[in-house]
């Protein structure tokens, strides 16, 4: 791709193959990003075994997520000040660094640390793929990629958890950071030799205290949600001061921002109906989507008798589900121009597939729960890509990389929430139902850990019928309170209104779609 693809140029002079070259990295570095916790998560046990620390067990996956999570709107604003392709070069070199260091990590202290340095550069890689994407695709073209990117997350979920186990048991845990070298520096390679992207000079500085406050926020409704429940009561003083932490920096962040020159996120664009409207919605697919991904594994190998060693495949109908009905739409939305149907048709199946996984008791057979994940998986197909989609055509070009930050923020946090309160109320249930048919005492011996099926078959019958009773109960509670959050997703989905995306398509090969700024056409006022 040797010419300069301008962001104002039309989108109908990209050549096809040079676009496809510099997706294919982008989506090295989106697998590298979604595989890292997938693999980690197999081979946590063989690390706390070596390296000791089971009670700090829980930060390593936390300090990835919280840096991330704070990182991913700074990321945003960085690339849109001062060019987009070296803030995702610099986000992936440092996402290795952090790998590498993991990987050489002696104790369970520094391998915190070093995860987080990761989780840092993981912010970057996430956000760059997608406002790289904005940038060099118009959102009426970029239907037809959809299905790459979906196929990439699947590939994660069912490819992490197998590769994780085989990698640990024949190389090593330490390979399981390792392995990010190879697949980042061919991402570096091909996004150097292919990508080009005219530089930007900043106008402004940096908006340090915006972001510092931004961070705080997060960082705090990040360890509420991981720790609320588990390490700390809800009611404790803890989470009460970390609530009162985050709604303090929240609320001077807000106004630092009406008055920054460069705010790390305008608030400007949440004038737009859309946008305001597909942050939430993505908000509540992230709830939806990792409550589903961490609980039904969870009920299949100890309600169903499923093997731990391929959990990964367990997914494998609401990924494929997800995979093909959102390359679908994508398809459609290029041809048509057309998108509102797909929020309110995603929403409903959503809503109706984690009411029928609600529905699972202990004599629900895998074929059945099967289906009730694909019913799910189309669901979050039609909402997973469109979102973004959606998000990016209501701002101005100016605005793609913090709207494309904000839209991952969203769905980032909406995942901590969905799995803390659906955690929550997963380990009351279970609680309760062992207490009840067991007794207070047995129920605390046989309920202090997470059962796989190997150590369930070793209990007695008594037991195991208790436990097996108890998990279906829990994940009824989880996806019920799923389903209740969907309503809302499925009910706002109706106020979306249909602005045409911008980019030429078949129609309007003059390129004037790309180049109009559709932000005030859904703006409240009007």
């Amino acid at each position: 791709m040797s010419e300069t693809v301008k962001q104002a140029e039309v989108p109908g002079e990209v050549k096809p193959r040079s676009v496809r070259v510099v997706l294919m990295a982008l989506m090295i570095a989106m697998l590298l990003a979604m595989l890292d916790n997938m693999i980690i998560g197999t081979a946590m046990p063989t690390i706390v075994g070596e390296l000791g620390g089971l009670e700090h067990l829980s930060w390593v996956v936390t300090a990835y997520t919280l840096a991330t999570a704070a990182s991913t709107p700074i990321w945003g604003k960085i690339g849109d000040m001062y060019g987009r392709k070296g803030s995702f070069l610099t986000s992936i070199v440092i996402f290795l660094v952090g790998s590498v260091l993991s990987g050489m990590a002696q104790d369970m202290g520094q391998l915190i640390g070093f995860r987080a340095i990761q989780g840092l550069g993981a912010g970057g890689l996430m956000v760059g793929v997608m406002a790289i994407i904005g940038d060099l695709i118009p959102p009426r073209e970029r239907g037809k990629y959809q299905g790459m990117m979906a196929g990439v997350m699947a590939l994660a979920m069912i490819g992490g958890p197998l590769v994780g186990g085989t990698i640990t048991d024949h190389l090593g845990w330490r390979w399981a950071f390792y392995i990010n070298l190879p697949l980042g520096a061919v991402a570096l390679a091909m996004v150097t030799a292919v990508l080009h992207l005219p530089k930007k000079k900043a106008q402004g500085k940096i908006d340090y205290l915006g972001a510092a406050l931004l961070t705080v926020a997060i960082t705090s409704t990040v360890l509420v949600t991981t720790w609320g429940g588990t390490e700390y009561a809800w009611g404790s003083g803890e989470i009460i001061g970390l609530i009162a932490v985050g709604v303090l920096s929240l609320a001077a962040f807000l106004f630092v921002e009406t008055k920054a020159a460069e705010p790390v996120m305008p608030l400007h664009i949440f004038r737009s109906r859309n946008f305001t409207l597909m942050s939430v919605i993505g908000f509540l697919v992230g709830f939806a989507m990792f409550g589903g991904v961490l609980y039904l594994p969870l009920f299949q190998q100890a309600v169903q008798g499923a093997s731990a060693t391929n959990s990964g495949l367990l997914l494998l109908p609401m990924l494929l589900s997800m995979m093909v009905v959102s390359l679908i739409a994508g398809r459609i939305t290029t041809s048509s121009g057309k998108y509102k149907m797909f929020p309110i048709i995603g929403g409903a199946l959503m809503v109706v597939g984690l009411f029928l996984l609600a529905s699972m008791d202990t004599d629900t057979t895998r074929l059945m729960s099967g289906l009730y994940m694909a019913v799910l998986g189309a669901g979050l197909g039609f909402l997973m890509q469109i979102t973004m989609l959606v998000a990016q055509n209501s701002v101005e070009m100016k605005d793609m990389g913090v709207a494309s930050s904000s839209a991952t923020l969203f769905r980032t946090l909406g995942g901590s929430f969905g799995v803390a309160l659906m955690g929550s109320l997963f380990t009351s249930q279970v609680t309760d139902t062992m207490s009840e048919k067991l007794g207070p005492d047995a129920a605390k011996a046989a309920g202090s850990a997470q059962l796989d099926a190997a150590s369930l078959a070793k209990l007695p019958e008594a037991v195991r019928d208790a436990y097996q009773h108890a998990v279906a109960a829990g994940t009824h509670s989880a996806f019920l309170l799923g389903a209740a959050i969907a309503v809302l997703g499925f009910a706002l989905a109706w106020f979306v209104k249909e602005v045409p995306l911008r980019g030429a398509g078949p129609a309007q090969a003059d390129g004037e779609g790309a180049k109009a700024a559709p932000a005030p056409q859904d703006s409240f006022a009007h």
